[in-house]
Parts: structure tokens; sequence; C-alpha cells
């Protein structure tokens, strides 16, 4: 059974995603913690909710970003976790953290990486007039949004489409996408390899696509 850690800043709809698909069945394992950096953060209540532990670790207690993130490890470590799952965790990691987790440290991006990495993806795609657009999971490395790629799910830009639309119908995507990859990862299919992702047994090329939703 997977274990996972989850960290957060906010509401946690990629947490509660992944909460149901634990709760269905769909991912074989079961969040052992959800980590925040804020005491306000909702969706530590998410987990409460489901018996879930939680722990808060607030990052302006800490004079550097290294002693941060050894706490952060600290806690982490003590869950004894298989994959750590960003899900709209606030904070930029240390290369120390970052290669603590080596191939065990997973992020959701809102674009379809390369492109758009960093903030406002949503706006930039409108502003570049993509056709389509969409949201990846990678494994994460020290260079922000450039760890390799493990799957992707695209939605078409619509004509009628302004940055707050976009932005929610990827996030439905996301809602999908995230516990799709866990699952994989909890049944064996997902690997990570000398720094690739393998999946049932081959390197992956270019990332898997999630089908579009019914």
């Amino acid at each position: 059974m997977l274990k996972i850690a989850v960290l957060i800043s906010g509401a946690g709809s990629n947490l509660q995603a992944i909460m149901d698909a634990v709760a269905r069945g769909e991912i074989d394992g079961r969040i052992a913690g959800v980590l925040s950096n804020r005491a306000d953060a909702y969706g530590l209540e998410r987990a409460k909710a489901q018996g879930i532990a939680t722990a808060v670790i607030t990052h302006g207690d800490f004079a550097e970003r290294a002693a941060f993130d050894q706490a952060l490890i600290r806690q982490i470590d003590a869950w004894d976790v298989d994959v750590v799952v960003l899900a709209g965790f606030m904070r930029i990691l240390t290369a120390a953290f970052v290669g603590h987790y080596e191939g065990r440290l997973l992020n959701i991006h809102p674009s379809l990486l390369p492109r758009y990495k960093g903030l406002h993806t949503h706006r930039r795609a409108l502003e570049a007039g993509d056709l389509e657009h969409g949201c990846s999971v990678h494994y994460v490395t020290a260079e922000l949004d450039g760890g390799p790629v493990i799957a992707q799910a695209t939605i078409p830009v619509l004509p009628h489409d302004t940055e707050a639309s976009l932005a929610a119908r990827v996030h439905e995507s996301e809602h999908r996408l995230y516990p799709q990859v866990l699952a994989w990862l909890a049944d064996g299919s997902l690997q990570y390899d000398a720094g690739r992702p393998r999946f049932r047994g081959q390197p992956l090329a270019t990332p898997l696509q999630l089908p579009p939703s019914r």
C-alpha cells in the first residue's frame, strides 16, 4: 500500500480529489499525513475530517529557507512515506530538500510543460493564442517546473475563454490527473529510474496523456 504525504498551502482541492480516489479504491494507498506552511489552510480541515494526521510548519518562523526545509523533512520522514505530493504548496524548495526525496517527489503544474513554467499560466496561454492548454504532473528537480513530466491532461482553449474560465477547467483536469498518476505509482505501473520515468517497464519518451473526460 502506497503511503502518501501531501503538502498544501490553501484550500486543498487536489488533496480532496486524492482522498476521494483513495476512498473509492482507485489508489491502493493511504494518506499518512498532510502538511501545510499555513495554519489557516482549509485543506487541513479536509484532512482532519477524514482522520488524517496533519502538521503545520510556518515558514515565517525560520530565518533561512534551508532550516524550514529541514523541519519539513523531519516531519515527513516521521510519517515514513513512499511519495511526497505537492498540491498547491506555495514555497520554492531547496535543492537539499529535492535531493532528499529524489524520485519520490511529485508536483502538478497548470500548463502543458515545458510551456509556461512559473506563474500566470492561463493568462500566458490566452495571450499566446494557444488552441490547447492543460496540466502536467512531473517529478520535482531543483529546476523550477523543470523535472521530467509523467503525464498530462489537455483541454481545448475555447473562443469565449477568460483567464478564470480556463483556470476552472484546468483545475477540473487536475482533479482527474493527479489521482491517476498516484494510482499508477501504487500499482507499480509507474517507476523512477535514473532520473527518468518508466511506465510498465518502458522509458517514457513523451508524457502519458489522460483521455478526455466523458
